[in-house]
């Protein structure tokens, strides 16, 4: 149909009504049949045009095959022109860096000083706006949260200063591209914006002036810092209870879920809103193998992985903590360094962004990507070698940088893992707002993909099973690899559960499960959480954890640790007794006792009542009473002793009785009235008259009608073990209790003293410290019995003559006496 059909057949491809009302004379049968059925059309047609047909047919064939061939090939090179345009658009909104490295590609000198002055320019922003504006910014703010949900005090750490430090110092750190975390600093954040939410609440009263109202908040903010970042409400509010709390209020768990959701709803909305995302997915979602997610073989070597990544973990905590003891250490570096705050940030960020720079050192480690991108392609499904040979990566993806065509793949992983493990303990030493989370994570998930990988090469068939062919995926164990490392580093669990939210898939959740267990089991065992460990370095007043199989946590004894000279006051004290306690000591509560005889504890009072008790008997109100008395008493005897005169001699001898003693220069206060009158001027008195009554005030016996007493203070025997008293502690936050023995006090533990039993109770270079009455103490049962009738005895006694005394009424806190605390 080529030579005489050529312009029917095209307007027949075109438009089925054109070349009806074309061909409508010659040809209506045949288009009438060509309407109804193609088919019908090719049989009346097939004895006349057989021949032209296939030769039309072959060339036809001919043409859309080389059109298929040039459109494919256009549509790839418009593809890879709109990623390039995409990447190079994310770029200069995102990575000013990247952007600055690609624009002078031709000169590798000028890249160099774009890819090096940029991060040492923020870092060293970051470092300066934080020490001047607030210095507690600095650092992951997880320690201080720690010591905060406690019990103890840290007022400087939840500050709108500290707030503001904290967001824009943190935003330079990231933006510089060390390897720097914000799951820690976004915990803090999160704190920060509940306890000021809570103090602007406070304003207008209500529960949200109760401390223990505001704790609650606070754990539920730690929560909601770890759904933000990797959008898993369930992972974070789990990674809080374990990273944040001993003991966790059962009734704030909804709480926390519900606020967590609420967090990680609103980050994947943005991310839609923002054309990021077409509808909320997770984060980094992978597409691992359903049907068949692994085979009991592998078991043995995710164990392996998990228990790799413990000693790991246990490495990274050792060398953070040794790093910063090492500088410490040194006193003319530290000298150095308090004088110079900003050099050693910008010398680590000038170290590692030289070691980085991808047309050197950088090129063997895939520099180019940032963390997040790092992940991503670590979690990639697709095999990167087999049998040891690199296979072909897909150029559109960012795993073409892990491709070098001079090393292979494990190589590079290798590097990259040895590498940004001591960039990043180093990093973390930076005085910048900063967390390690997220770089530990991609870091385990590297190391994960080197096992994977070399799985991989080991099993090219992968694993037979039913006569099916299931290869090695990578991918899978660069996930278990970094749920493993980061729970290792914070000695939890739940890192397994961020992993699976973060991926969107849980059929890996036994080998996740195996690695991160047998992790937390070798890293427990060896040191200290990172967290833990920064805050032994920090010096806060936080209790340690007890550490595994020490038993001598259940020898040590109270009455081994606890301090027998204890400061008190006396039911019958003075005044000046507790002048000389407040003096003396700091301490915030004191003990009261019965008598210095008997040491009976009848209860504690703090040091603010103390301190209102003495305002109360020496303050201006009964001074100036003491003062219009004297007066007073002295105008009668005036007036008694000569009943004639007048006034004016009167107060002549009034000044001239008070002229006779010497007194302090003061200068003079103008009179009210003409005629001066001493209660008129109250503060001109004589010196020694003064001392004389503040003598007299303080050597008066204390009354306590009008003070708050704790009539039951936390109170423990003397053989209550070690391990018990930690318990009660971090269960009940105390910051100390008394030791009694049948209710007389013979000691006090506080918090520092308990902390430091426990530190050195540890093995120490191979030698068990303990402390020195725990080797004289009696093991045996003899005279167990007398003592226990002994003390007995000793105990009705003191019961019956408790019987004949009462102790004062609690006085019920008047608005001036809140106000005065």
């Amino acid at each position: 149909m080529y030579g005489r059909y050529t312009q029917e057949l095209v307007l027949l491809s075109l438009n089925p009504f054109c070349v009806f009302f074309q061909m409508y004379g010659r040809y209506t049968q045949e288009l009438v049949l060509l309407s109804l059925n193609p088919f019908c059309m090719f049989f009346q047609m097939y004895g006349r045009y057989t021949q032209e047909l296939g030769a039309y047919a072959k060339e036809e064939a001919a043409r859309l095959r080389e059109e298929g061939v040039r459109r494919r090939s256009v549509t790839e090179r418009s593809r890879s022109l709109e990623l390039l345009e995409n990447d190079k658009g994310c770029c200069a909104k995102c990575r000013t860096q990247k952007w600055m490295y690609v624009n002078l590609e031709s000169n590798v000198f000028l890249q160099y000083l774009a890819w090096v002055t940029y991060p040492v320019v923020l870092i060293t922003f970051s470092a300066g706006f934080t020490q001047l504006l607030a210095p507690q910014a600095v650092g992951s703010g997880i320690p201080e949260i720690k010591t905060i949900l406690r019990g103890v005090v840290l007022k400087e750490c939840l500050t709108f200063k500290t707030f503001v430090a904290k967001v824009i110092g943190l935003t330079c750190a990231l933006g510089s591209g060390m390897p720097l975390g914000k799951e820690s600093p976004f915990v803090h954040i999160a704190s920060l914006g509940a306890a000021l939410l809570c103090k602007f609440m406070s304003l207008f009263g209500g529960i949200y002036e109760n401390e223990s109202r505001n704790i609650e908040l606070l754990s539920v903010a730690c929560a909601v810092g770890v759904s933000c970042v990797f959008a898993a409400p369930i992972g974070g509010l789990l990674f809080s209870i374990e990273a944040m709390s001993t003991f966790f209020t059962v009734r704030n768990y909804w709480r926390g879920f519900f606020a967590a959701t609420v967090t990680a709803f609103m980050y994947r909305v943005l991310a839609v809103w923002n054309r990021d995302e077409v509808t909320i997915t997770a984060l980094l979602p992978t597409n691992f193998r359903q049907d068949f997610p692994f085979d009991l073989q592998e078991l043995p070597a995710f164990a392996v992985l998990g228990i790799a990544s413990g000693l790991g973990g246990a490495l990274f905590v050792c060398l953070n903590r040794q790093i910063v003891q090492l500088i410490r250490n040194q006193k003319t570096i530290k000298k150095f360094l308090m004088k110079k705050r900003l050099l050693y940030p910008a010398l680590v960020t000038l170290l590692v962004s030289t070691i980085t720079f991808p047309p050197g050192f950088g090129q063997f480690m895939a520099a180019k990507l940032t963390q997040m991108e790092s992940l991503e392609t670590l979690l990639d499904n697709q095999t990167w070698s087999k049998q040891g040979i690199p296979e072909e990566f897909d150029s559109n993806s960012h795993s073409q940088a892990w491709k070098h065509p001079q090393v292979n793949v494990f190589v590079t992983l290798t590097l990259f893992v040895v590498m940004k493990f001591w960039m990043s303990a180093l990093a973390m030493t930076m005085p910048v707002p900063c967390g390690a989370f997220m770089p530990v994570f991609v870091i385990g998930a590297a190391f994960g993909r080197l096992v994977g990988e070399s799985m991989a090469a080991w099993f090219p068939d992968g694993v037979h099973s039913d006569g099916t062919i299931y290869p090695i995926e990578p991918g899978v164990y660069a996930a278990v690899g970094a749920a493993a490392l980061s729970g290792a580093v914070t000695h939890t669990v739940s890192t397994a559960v961020v992993v699976f939210e973060l991926t969107g898939q849980i059929s890996h959740i036994l080998p996740v499960m195996i690695a991160v267990i047998l992790a937390n089991a070798v890293a427990q065992s060896l040191q200290p959480s990172l967290y833990d460990s920064l805050i032994m370095i920090k010096k806060l007043p936080y209790l340690p954890e007890l550490g595994w199989g020490h038993h001598e946590y259940y020898n040590i004894r109270v009455e081994d640790i606890m301090i027998r000279d204890v400061m008190y006051i006396t039911l019958n004290c003075c005044y000046r007794d507790l002048h000389d306690v407040l003096l003396t000591g700091h301490l915030k509560t004191l003990a009261l006792l019965e008598s210095s005889e008997s040491m009976i504890l009848l209860g504690s009072i703090e040091r603010a009542q103390i301190q209102a008790l003495l305002s109360l008997q020496l303050g201006r109100p009964r001074r100036l009473k003491y003062l219009r008395d004297r007066a007073t008493a002295e105008k009668r005897l005036s007036v008694v002793s000569h009943p004639g005169s007048e006034d004016g001699s009167t107060m002549v001898n009034q000044e001239t009785s008070l002229s006779s003693t010497p007194t302090p220069s003061m200068k003079p206060l103008k009179p009210a009235l003409k005629r001066p009158s001493v209660v008129d001027c109250p503060t001109e008195i004589p010196m020694p008259t003064s001392k004389k009554w503040e003598e007299n005030q303080l050597d008066e016996q204390v009354n306590f009608d009008n003070c708050m007493i704790d009539p039951a203070p936390i109170q423990l025997v003397e053989n209550t073990s070690l391990h018990k008293t930690h318990t009660i502690f971090s269960l009940l936050g105390l910051d100390h209790a008394y030791v009694t023995s049948i209710g007389r006090l013979i000691g006090v533990v506080s918090l520092k003293e308990l902390q430091k039993a426990i530190e050195g109770s540890v093995a120490v270079k191979g030698v068990n410290v303990r402390p020195p009455l725990a080797s004289f103490r009696d093991s045996g049962t003899s005279g167990t019995i007398m003592n226990n009738e002994n003390k007995a005895r000793d105990l009705h006694k003191l019961w019956n003559r408790r019987k004949l005394m009462s102790l004062p009424q609690e006085h019920r806190a008047s608005d001036s006496d809140e106000k005065s605390k």
